[in-house]
């Protein structure tokens, strides 16, 4: 049933695994249970030892043993927090209306140069565009994550938040052309369609779901899909070209995980 051509980094699937299911399991997932659900899609063991180790070196992972005494990881509080705010666009259940713009400001002093690096690396990561130097913009709903993102890294100092409406003297649509590259956002949307459309579209001739088969399509889906939203960040659908393939890929990934996850937790013991 699968039919992924892109690549899936192992530690991608990894982060992945943990939050379509491994946060909601009793307790840690054992290293020998992350092996057998990653070998399920493809990721040998030696991988998904190093790449968990790599994990844990990055603070989203912490070693625990299970209530039966085997070695296994969590995640941590930081890794948690990211996961609850991811989940409000991952699994976003419509097209976003239009409820304004948040503007970042930012000022970082030329001795902390190297702070304003990682700021605007970290802005870009959340799907700001930028409306002139300094200037970034999203979509108003951001504005919570965006808070929680820079006050746990210490860049709230060199920030300020405002929020707004556009008011020219371009028109929105242009404007948002000039603070996003629209050309970018949908090719990536139609990347994500040309890998899962055809599953979907096997899934939809099929009485059945088996586990196993759910679990690896539904992985595979939600790892393509979750950095989706953060490259197109939720900009109104009314400011977006007509035939825009956002909204079919996110019809693609609903349906996906309308028919698969449930299926899939049973493969991974939920």
């Amino acid at each position: 049933m699968i039919n992924v051509p892109e690549q899936h980094a192992p530690r991608s699937l990894i982060v992945t695994l943990y939050g379509a299911y491994g946060r909601f399991l009793p307790g840690p997932v054992p290293v020998a249970e992350l092996i057998r659900l990653l070998a399920a899609v493809g990721v040998d063991a030696p991988s998904v030892r190093s790449s968990v180790s790599r994990l844990k070196r990055r603070g989203l992972l912490v070693p625990a043993r299970t209530a039966q005494g085997a070695a296994g990881y969590e995640l941590s509080a930081e890794a948690r927090q990211l996961l609850d705010d991811g989940d409000r666009r991952v699994y976003a259940d419509a097209p976003p209306e239009d409820e304004g713009w948040v503007l970042a400001v930012f000022s970082v002093p030329e001795s902390e140069r190297q702070k304003r690096h990682v700021l605007r690396s970290r802005l870009a990561g959340l799907g700001f565009g930028t409306a002139a130097p300094g200037v970034w913009i999203a979509p108003a709903p951001l504005f919570e994550e965006t808070r929680h993102t820079l006050s746990r890294l210490g860049l709230d100092p060199y920030v300020d938040f405002f929020r707004g409406d556009h008011l020219g003297f371009a028109p929105t649509t242009e404007a948002v052309a000039r603070w996003w590259d629209l050309t970018a956002i949908a090719k990536a949307h139609e990347q994500f369609l040309d890998a899962h459309e055809p599953v979907l579209r096997g899934w939809e001739h099929r009485a059945d779901t088996p586990a196993e088969d759910a679990y690896r399509d539904y992985l595979c889906a939600l790892d393509s899909w979750r950095h989706l939203p953060y490259t197109d960040p939720g900009l109104p659908t009314s400011l977006l070209p007509a035939d825009w393939p956002g909204t079919r890929s996110a019809a693609v990934f609903r349906a996906l995980h309308e028919r698969l996850r449930e299926a899939g937790g049973t493969f991974v013991g939920l």
